[in-house]
């Protein structure tokens, strides 16, 4: 395939080694006439293992070029990687000047080309700047629409500063946001031998995936960070405790707990959050990521008690209201916070749980309970038929089996409100109200 590549910095001079030894043909843009100079003369502009050997043996075998002029680029090419930098603005937001450059010059160059030229976008943006920026800009200048004059993808990078060239051939995964199945094809072709897991998806979802990943790797470094210095206060081997926490790949590496929900709760979590803080400062320790962990649940928390609120009704049914299904522990449940809060705001509350009896609950957990919400027995009732009726929001707090079919109870005059991602509720239309996810939940393209 015949590429150009605008931008030159460290992703795109990446990629147009990688794909050169993959055996596509390179054009690179820059404005940097040092840049420029250093590709065609088979060197890396940056410093970074095997890319030297991989532009020189491109320059050799005529498959890599450098140069300014945006046009030549275009006219010789039938896919373009935007590879430009989007670097932090004063306030934190991205500066996209170079992406809204570029995407004028490709768009001019387009319409002068006079054929439906590939763009994808490989520099990291926010969600939202491709639909609301970059086609807007290449719509304007080319005087066309996506998907006729030009098409478009998003295709984010996951390649780490010193082991770049073997991510780019063995990366995690390889994202590709598109609009329509014909650019899906035409950048997948990009990716031919790569062995690597190939998610076609939305743009917008491609866009976040980025963000999802490097917050989330920032995340885990402070969090080691934090639990070493708790560590080195007590004397203990940080490396060793987190040496044993990486190998429980079941729970801690693992996809468990990372899908977005409701608060969490139980007898462990919140207590040994709150301990562990407590013990910080005991040890005069500032840890601002551990501690505002509970803060962050408190929020999911208000979010729903917010939801419920912009809806101007009072009679409310809870579906579930231990911390997890399969349980009938309530100790810090967020549900019962959340019930609690309703029942002070003056709702007019039934509760269904069939895990919870109030004869067979004993210890701290009925202790709990009693203090919590001492008329809990007036609030629940035997069935699900019997808590829906007359309900005119009706919340799903845990994912118990019983609750699977529940949107398909939903009278045409009730709201449903879910915390736990239920399925089939497309129906529902503006009933349905997800916590944290849109309503919309088909992301094929």
């Amino acid at each position: 395939m015949r590429i150009s590549i605008f931008g030159l910095g460290y992703v795109g001079v990446v990629s147009a080694g990688c794909l050169a030894k993959a055996g596509h043909t390179i054009i690179g843009v820059d404005i940097h006439p040092q840049k420029i100079e250093q590709v065609n003369g088979g060197k890396s502009p940056i410093i970074e293992a095997q890319l030297g050997e991989l532009l020189r043996d491109g320059v050799e075998n005529n498959r890599i070029s450098a140069t300014a002029d945006c046009n030549e680029a275009i006219f010789n090419t039938d896919l373009s990687l935007i590879c430009v930098g989007t670097p932090s603005q004063a306030n934190g937001n991205l500066d996209i000047a170079a992406i809204r450059h570029v995407c004028t010059q490709i768009g001019a160059a387009i319409k002068a080309k006079n054929q439906q030229h590939m763009v994808v976008i490989r520099s990291t943006i926010l969600p939202g700047t491709t639909a609301n920026v970059i086609i807007p800009i290449l719509e304007a200048e080319t005087g066309g629409k996506v998907d006729e004059a030009f098409n478009l993808a998003y295709n984010p990078e996951f390649l780490r500063e010193g082991t770049a060239v073997d991510d780019f051939f063995s990366p995690p995964k390889t994202v590709i946001g598109v609009l329509n199945d014909k650019a899906a094809q035409q950048v997948t072709k990009l990716y031919d031998g790569i062995d690597a897991p190939l998610i076609v998806t939305t743009i917008d979802i491609s866009e976040m995936v980025k963000y999802a990943d490097n917050v989330w790797h920032g995340l885990k470094v402070c969090f080691g960070n934090e639990i070493g210095n708790i560590c080195q206060a007590q004397g203990i081997d940080s490396h060793k405790v987190m040496d044993i926490f990486c190998q429980d790949t079941k729970l801690n590496l693992s996809p468990n707990y990372l899908k977005p929900g409701f608060a969490f709760g139980g007898s462990c979590l919140p207590k040994d959050t709150r301990a562990l803080t407590y013990q910080a400062k005991q040890l005069g320790l500032n840890l601002p990521l551990i501690e505002s962990i509970l803060t962050s649940n408190q929020q999911q928390i208000q979010r729903a008690i917010s939801i419920i609120s912009s809806k101007n009704k009072t009679k409310i049914t809870v579906l579930g209201f231990t911390f997890k299904a399969g349980t009938d522990d309530l100790r810090e449940s967020p549900l019962v916070e959340l019930i609690e809060r309703l029942i002070a705001q003056g709702y007019e509350l039934k509760l269904f749980d069939k895990n919870v009896s109030l004869d067979s609950l004993i210890g701290l957990n009925k202790q709990y309970i009693l203090n919590a919400i001492p008329h809990i027995d007036r609030l629940m009732v035997d069935t699900i038929d019997e808590a829906i009726k007359g309900a005119e929001i009706v919340i799903v707090g845990n994912n118990a089996q019983e609750f699977a079919d529940i949107p398909s109870k939903i009278k045409s005059d009730q709201c449903l409100v879910d915390f736990v991602r239920l399925e089939n509720t497309t129906h529902l239309k503006d009933r349905y109200i997800g916590i944290n996810w849109i309503k919309d939940t088909q992301t094929n393209v």
